[in-house]
């Protein structure tokens, strides 16, 4: 039987360690199979020296989370649990404690993955940024909270969201109501993002100025978008033309984020995503950041995490038959 002892500062770090009856400490106990004991200033760690040694890494990338403010939730569990397995768990306890934007009720919006963390920065550091990856790990809300910070600091003059409705024409005419009626269902995830930052009068009162614009993708042809900074969510359903139409509608001072699920196409059959198509054409090109989330990023339920692997594992096994019977 193999031990080892992890200090703690205080029995406060302890009981936000463990968390409410002891679930954390039994969820570290049950992934890697281990036991926990806590004696005065320490947690002591036995088992095998292997899962012994991921135990501890586990509780150090947890208590880096506490340190930093945040509250251990089940989700922000397993998350270190699963860094420690990928073996990436060292960049987490580097990361830096940001504060991307405060909702209008007090709330601090921070990164919760390593992903969502270069995300931030790709998107403070370059003109355009594209966010693809699974749903669920947080690419529309950030992308959100940091133009909404953007427009408090005065960087911009505007906050431009949009996305691809996907069911234009035909089907969308069958919706009631007039027009804004009709495209509402397809923006509400934004308007809920920015009711979050900006609260629902202030947000209203935007609107009305013209600072916020939410709009379907076809209201940006022959627009050239300076001061601003435009969101295209749900990238993936935008034909290779629409996708070329958007980002060349970029003007002075402005930044673009651009976020998609490319294994969730919804275009007809046999049309290209034109978010496949354009993160494969300016991959490597100054200015322009690609960042790539995976299931770790997930920030909802633990069964969306087992979901997208589920999928992913599938695609994995279509794709080997395919190859083994060429």
């Amino acid at each position: 039987m193999y031990e080892e002892s992890v200090h703690i500062d205080s029995m406060n770090d302890a009981v936000s360690l463990f968390g409410s009856y002891d679930e954390n400490a039994r969820l570290l106990e049950n992934s890697f199979g281990v036991k926990l004991l806590t004696r005065s200033s320490e947690i002591r760690v036995s088992g095998e020296e292997e899962n012994v040694k991921k135990a501890v890494r586990a509780i150090h990338s947890m208590l880096a989370l506490i340190r930093r403010g945040d509250t251990l939730s089940e989700q922000s569990v397993r998350y270190c649990i699963s860094l420690v397995e990928g073996g990436i768990d060292g960049h987490w306890e580097n990361m830096p404690d940001e504060c991307v934007c405060i909702t209008y009720k007090g709330k601090p919006i921070k990164p919760k993955t390593i992903g969502q963390s270069h995300y931030v920065n790709a998107i403070g550091g370059n003109s355009i940024t594209f966010g693809v990856g699974p749903a669920g790990t947080g690419k529309t809300y950030l992308a959100v909270a940091m133009a909404v910070a953007a427009f408090r600091r005065g960087e911009v003059e505007r906050i431009i969201l949009t996305r691809p409705a996907v069911e234009a024409g035909e089907k969308l005419g069958f919706l009631p109501g007039d027009l804004q009626s009709k495209i509402d269902p397809y923006l509400r995830p934004l308007y809920d993002a920015l009711f979050d930052m900006l609260g629902p009068e202030s947000y209203q009162r935007y609107l009305e100025r013209g600072s916020i614009e939410v709009a379907p993708l076809a209201y940006m042809r022959g627009r050239t978008l300076d001061d601003s900074f435009i969101i295209l969510d749900e990238a993936q359903n935008t034909s290779c033309e629409q996708m070329k139409m958007f980002l060349t509608r970029l003007g002075f001072r402005s930044k673009m984020v651009i976020n998609g699920d490319v294994t969730q196409i919804d275009l007809p059959e046999g049309k290209k995503s034109g978010l496949s198509q354009v993160i494969r054409i300016l991959n490597n090109i100054d200015d322009i950041a690609i960042v790539r989330f995976d299931g770790r990023d997930v920030v909802r339920h633990k069964l969306v995490q087992d979901i997208i692997k589920a999928y992913e594992k599938s695609e994995n096994q279509k794709k080997q038959k395919s190859s083994d019977n060429r």
